[in-house]
């Protein structure tokens, strides 16, 4: 691996499953560290069995499992033991995210390892944190995401929804990434590891903040409105002749702007219904009938074309082709491939762009693809190694 990525040299064991530390550990693998991946004998992490969508692989698995090792370890198991104190005695980082309790039920927490790995960083990953009445509830990312507020606020009036991508795990693996930089500058300065811990309800609970101060401060939610802003009109999505269109204005300049040279009638600007923010959110149903209005004779290119004469932000809805597709990620050479088991597969390149630096962007790894060179390199014999799989620990 390239000396020049900023996390080479850098060790990385997981106990690891789902999408929070996947993701994580994927983010740290992509600018160098190198990442053991623990899996179970025969199984492997449950996403892998999510479908098949990729080539055969799991659409979730793929995407956050490039450029790790797969190591099959059964954990529960003594003959184990050793292999995982070995592994420990020359990482930098820790990650788990098991079930709640299990990893300090092995042993694993950070209490214990930092009296013989002292430089040791431990990163625990959990749906509601180690303490509070809620700490051995299950957690998945529907239920964060109830629980977190998030449903609530979203769908339409009738209806709520919940996000449609997994967004409890993906803000916590975000956070428990960035935790364990931070963690790894502190010990340049201190020389000891310390132990980062992320919850996913405080994770989401953090992202849903202008929620909460409107909602508790204002005395009632945001209210669902689909696509469009619960506080902000126009801000959303309007039909064309030939689709839609979404769009937001964000100041009475911009109104102004929009009125005249967009809907060619300056007069609504200074009408009493429209004159400010608040009133467009109260008069919401009547504005939206009048701008469609004025686009139902145009097609969306049309519509698009206006917007971005004034200035207007404005975007499209892409189906997942068309995301796929996108012109921009494809002008900026976001996409590149990488192996796996079943051939090669693309992958957008981690999105902080960091000058002088390519990310490593590995490959997938097949359950237990490394199991053996990493014993063999933890200096575990050809026999001692037979007799591990023989017992199942591996």
């Amino acid at each position: 691996m390239s000396p020049m990525l900023p996390l080479s040299g850098i060790t990385v064991v997981s106990l690891e499953h789902a999408i929070a530390a996947p993701l994580c550990t994927r983010q740290l693998a992509d600018y160098g560290a190198r990442v053991i991946k623990i899996e179970r004998p025969g199984a492997g992490d449950f996403a892998r069995g999510y479908d098949k969508t990729v080539k055969g692989l799991a659409s979730h698995f793929v995407w956050v499992n490039r450029g790790k090792e797969s190591l099959t370890l059964d954990v529960k198991q003594p003959a184990a033991r050793e292999v995982l104190e070995r592994l420990l005695a020359d990482a930098d980082v820790l990650v788990q995210n098991l079930a709640p309790g299990a990893a300090a039920r092995m042993g694993l927490d950070f209490a214990t390892l930092s009296q013989k790995y002292p430089r040791l960083i431990v990163a625990d990953i959990s749906g509601y944190g180690d303490d509070g009445p809620y700490r051995d509830k299950k957690a998945y990312d529907i239920l964060i995401q109830a629980e977190a507020g998030l449903v609530g606020i979203t769908g339409g009036p009738e209806q709520p929804a919940r996000a449609g991508i997994s967004i409890a795990d993906t803000a916590a693996g975000m956070y428990a990434y960035s935790g364990i930089l931070t963690a790894l500058i502190q010990r340049g300065k201190t020389g000891h590891g310390s132990r980062v811990e992320v919850s996913m309800l405080e994770a989401l609970a953090e992202w849903m903040g202008y929620a909460l101060y409107f909602g508790h401060y204002g005395g009632k939610p945001p209210e669902r409105n689909g696509a469009s802003h619960p506080a902000i009109s126009p801000y959303g999505p309007h039909r064309t002749g030939d689709g839609e269109v979404i769009f937001g204005l964000q100041n009475e300049r911009e109104w102004a702007i929009f009125c005249t040279e967009v809907l060619a009638s300056p007069e609504l600007a200074a009408d009493e219904r429209f004159s400010s923010n608040s009133q467009r959110v109260a008069h919401r149903k009547e504005l939206t009938r009048l701008i469609e209005d004025s686009f139902k004779s145009l097609s969306t290119e049309a519509v698009v074309a206006k917007l971005d004469g004034a200035g207007i932000a404005n975007g499209r809805m892409n189906s997942i082709e068309d995301v796929w597709n996108h012109p921009q990620l494809k002008a900026r050479g976001r996409w590149q491939n990488v192996g796996s088991s079943a051939g090669e597969i693309a992958a957008l390149l981690p999105p902080a762009n960091i000058t002088g630096i390519s990310p490593a962007m590995g490959d997938v790894p097949a359950l237990g693809e490394h199991t053996e060179a990493i014993l063999s390199g933890l200096g575990f014999t050809a026999q001692t190694i037979a007799e591990l799989r023989t017992a199942g620990a591996i």
